[in-house]
């Protein structure tokens, strides 16, 4: 085995389990924007750690529906602490993408 192929290896043994890094994704945004989170929409594995779509309510409003959710892509090490983050998506509550 060559040193890369070890080194990923560790890597692998040594990250979080998968909804550990989900939790820590969620909470650790919330708390840096100071916002409601919402959901977190993907979460992958990365060579490095894990890299997860978060979901936050930007601004609550009355009604429910017209409050502003953003998608934020989040990248966290292999303790769950978080590295990197940018909004990816900003919409309205209850809006569908149309593909």
């Amino acid at each position: 085995m060559n040193t890369q192929e070890g080194k990923a290896a560790k890597a692998r043994e040594e990250r979080m389990d998968f909804s550990s890094a989900l939790r820590c994704a969620s909470v650790q945004l919330a708390e840096l924007l100071q916002c409601e989170p919402g959901a977190v929409s993907s979460m992958k594995a990365t060579e490095d750690g894990w890299c997860a779509d978060v979901e936050v309510v930007e601004l609550e409003r009355v009604p429910d529906t017209m409050s502003v959710m953003a998608s934020y892509r989040v990248s966290l090490d292999a303790d769950g602490c978080l590295t990197a983050y940018e909004r990816t998506r900003r919409y309205a509550r209850g809006q569908i993408d149309r593909r």
